[in-house]
């Protein structure tokens, strides 16, 4: 597979399974989505890939009870010892800060765990967890920058450590990297990939990458609504009605063969 990533492949169990059933949101009495059924196993990255308006972040916000929905959404441990709702981490597609604030990354960390203000006190033991959480999207380095100073795909970064904490059953990407270069999505897309691999996740990624999603996702939904089709990234890319809307990939994007590692640190977004 010349000039092409060769699949990720890691170790997971496969047997826990998030399960969503029916889902529909319905707002001042128009449908925005309806009937969406899938089931997300553990180790699986799955692409929503659709036209603007078609409810694909509208999906995600019900997902993580942002918006009311109908239907069901459950999860369910491989061993059977847990079930019920699924512990869910998500990271959006833009964050609005004031630029010129002082908080710092730390800072942002702080205040998740704390009622008072986090310049009242500041723990080393919070600082150190703070590095470890950094650390599984090596971004270490950025514990002190104010969020003023970040760029946009450091920003992302940090969310996504954020999302992680605590380690989610499902994890909800909304087009995490819209704005950043090729080469910067392909880093956190591989970041992400490092992420399953090492926690076995459950990812769900709304994304217009389609190229990149054709190495990356395992699976790919269109929904337009509802779900049109799903599959493999090469059955669903090849489908009449995603052809209809995105046409075909123009070209073979170049994705290096190699995967970031957790002790890359330094690497830039």
């Amino acid at each position: 597979m010349p000039n092409a990533m060769k699949p990720l492949e890691g170790i997971n169990c496969g047997w826990c399974c998030t399960k969503i059933q029916n889902l529909s949101v319905i707002r001042g009495g128009r449908s925005i989505i309806h009937d969406i059924n899938l089931h997300i196993h553990c180790g699986e990255l799955t692409a929503v890939i659709g036209p603007n308006g078609a409810g694909k972040s509208t999906f995600l916000k019900a997902l993580i009870g942002e918006v009311p929905y109908q239907g069901n959404i459950s999860f369910l441990e491989g061993d059977g010892k847990r079930s019920g709702k699924p512990l869910v981490g998500y990271v959006p597609q833009r964050w609005e800060f004031d630029p010129g604030s002082p908080v710092s990354v730390q800072d942002l960390f702080s205040a998740r765990h704390r009622g008072w203000p986090v310049w009242l006190f500041r723990s080393q033991k919070k600082r150190e967890e703070t590095l470890a959480s950094l650390a599984r999207v090596q971004a270490g380095h950025l514990i002190d920058r104010k969020l003023g100073e970040l760029s946009g795909g450091e920003i992302q970064r940090v969310l996504l450590a954020l999302a992680m904490e605590p380690i989610p059953d499902l994890l909800l990407l909304d087009e995490p990297v819209s704005g950043v270069d090729f080469n910067g999505r392909e880093l956190f897309y591989r970041m992400v990939s490092d992420l399953r691999r090492q926690y076995d996740l459950s990812i769900i990624m709304v994304s217009h990458d389609l190229e990149l999603m054709k190495h990356f996702a395992d699976r790919i939904v269109f929904l337009e609504k509802t779900i049109l089709c799903e599959g493999s990234p090469e059955q669903v890319l090849k489908d009449e009605k995603v052809l209809h809307v995105f046409g075909t990939l123009e070209k073979e994007p170049i994705v290096k063969d190699y995967y970031i590692s957790s002790t890359q640190e330094g690497s830039a977004v």
